[in-house]
């Protein structure tokens, strides 16, 4: 991320944004707002941990984050810090604290966790992660698949799926029957292709500015 101010980190128990604890309040503020406008097909509907490390922040600033939050859709599942007095301004506000992670968090623009998903996703389940997914089960319709980096399903995908979600159209989605009502890989969006009766396994990726399908035997990512 140019700003360095936020990284997101992917868990498993969901996201976790990474706020910068030593910039100046009002730009992590202003970079949070624009990388939540850049990454909005990516955060729509989400629910993130905010971690700030050993910042202080009071009840101000905490509306401040928590407003913008809220102008894309997001809820607040929690806030990480080491600082008392950060933690006592979420208790006041009724918002969740979390504990930090015991790791290092590594490089801050790390987007290399990958998840694997043993299950169908169901008619109104959404799975959004940041990094690489894969899932062995169907993605039925009525459902919603949204990732960072790249896709693949080892079943059938008739759900929205979303792949390079942040803005990056080098992701693939890749699936062994691949008839979505809607699919996007970065910024590029398409709609249902029409043709349900495809059942072969194949990939999507974006060529040319444009997605296209091919056979997933004979495709080579670009």
């Amino acid at each position: 991320m140019a700003t360095n101010l936020l990284a997101i980190k992917g868990s498993r128990d969901g996201l976790r944004l990474v706020l910068d604890a030593a910039a100046p309040w009002d730009a992590v503020v202003q970079g949070l707002e624009a990388q939540l406008e850049r990454g909005s097909a990516f955060f729509h509907g989400a629910r993130i941990t905010v971690e700030l490390g050993e910042r202080d922040i009071d009840d101000d600033e905490l509306g401040q984050m928590l407003a913008v939050l809220r102008r894309h859709r997001i809820e607040a599942a929690g806030l990480a810090s080491r600082s008392r007095s950060s933690r006592d301004t979420a208790r006041s506000a009724g918002v969740a604290v979390r504990a930090m992670p015991r790791v290092p968090t590594g490089d801050r623009d790390d987007r290399s966790d990958a998840w694997l998903v043993r299950r169908t996703i169901r008619s109104g389940q959404v799975v959004r992660h940041h990094g690489n997914l894969t899932i062995v089960g169907d993605i039925n319709a009525g459902s919603e698949v949204v990732a960072s980096g790249s896709i693949i399903v080892w079943g059938r995908v008739r759900g929205v799926v979303h792949a390079g979600a942040l803005g990056d159209s080098s992701c693939f989605i890749g699936a062994l029957s691949l008839n979505p009502p809607r699919l996007g890989i970065g910024d590029v969006l398409s709609v249902a292709r029409g043709d349900r009766s495809r059942s072969h396994p194949e990939v999507a990726q974006v060529v040319d500015g444009a997605i296209v399908f091919g056979a997933w035997e004979t495709t080579r990512l670009r």
